[in-house]
């Protein structure tokens, strides 16, 4: 099991910017896949980024060209900088570590956004 810490929310202006970070219990070259997720209530949790072992990232078209995901390797974090927010972009995020045998979840940080 990987053990996954977030941090970075906060309540921000529309336009503005939020870097959140997922800290790893381990290694991210032992872990296959690490992404972002969002979950506002009454709506289904949404994929906002992903970064493979190889470090290969991928981003839906609602949030490309405004999120970026990157890590470092030596601090077993991975990040999500946030830019050009706005407030459909509010919700809890959280951090998923996806091995051959677990999916792990961190415990979710809030991100909101104010007009």
């Amino acid at each position: 099991q990987v053990q996954l810490v977030e941090s970075g929310g906060g309540l921000v202006q529309t336009g503005g910017s939020l870097r959140l970070s997922c800290a790893a219990s381990r290694s991210l070259f032992s872990i296959d896949t690490i992404g972002w997720y969002r979950r506002t209530p009454g709506k289904a949790r949404e994929l906002v980024a992903t970064i493979s072992r190889r470090g290969f990232s991928n981003l839906p078209d609602s949030v490309k060209g405004r999120f970026t995901i990157s890590r470092d390797t030596d601090k077993n974090t991975v990040y999500l900088q946030m830019n050009s927010l706005k407030p459909e972009d509010t919700a809890t995020y959280y951090c998923k570590a996806e091995t051959f045998d677990l999916d792990s979840w961190g415990q979710g940080t809030q991100v909101t956004v104010v007009s």
